[in-house]
């Protein structure tokens, strides 16, 4: 596997109510990823003991695919509004070297 594109980021929201408003913003954001066809996986992840932490999991067909996610209206529309509800924000940007993903989403 070599293809694919992913990036793990890590947001720190403010207090319990901008942890609740944050994901209120990314469950309406979600709906138009998941007509994404380059967007593998987009995962949140809340990390034991730490409720106001989001860990994002994202991964994408290759880079180009990225660069379709962040061109979408709903991607935009979540990256301008995020911010009031933050503290933090932490980027990885990952490159695929090898692993095991289900048939359907293998990279080539």
């Amino acid at each position: 596997m070599s293809s694919g594109y992913a990036l793990t980021v890590r947001f720190t929201t403010r207090d319990a109510d901008a942890a609740q408003r944050f994901d209120a913003l990314v469950a309406r954001t979600l709906e138009g990823i998941r007509k994404e066809p380059g967007t593998l996986v987009y995962v949140v992840h809340v990390p034991e003991n730490e409720p106001l932490v989001r860990v994002f999991y994202e991964l994408y067909s290759d880079r180009a695919a990225f660069e379709a996610h962040e061109a979408q209206d709903h991607t935009k529309h979540m990256l301008g509004e995020r911010e009031q509800y933050l503290v933090s924000t932490e980027v990885a940007f990952l490159n695929e070297m090898d692993g095991k993903r289900p048939a359907s989403q293998e990279a080539t």
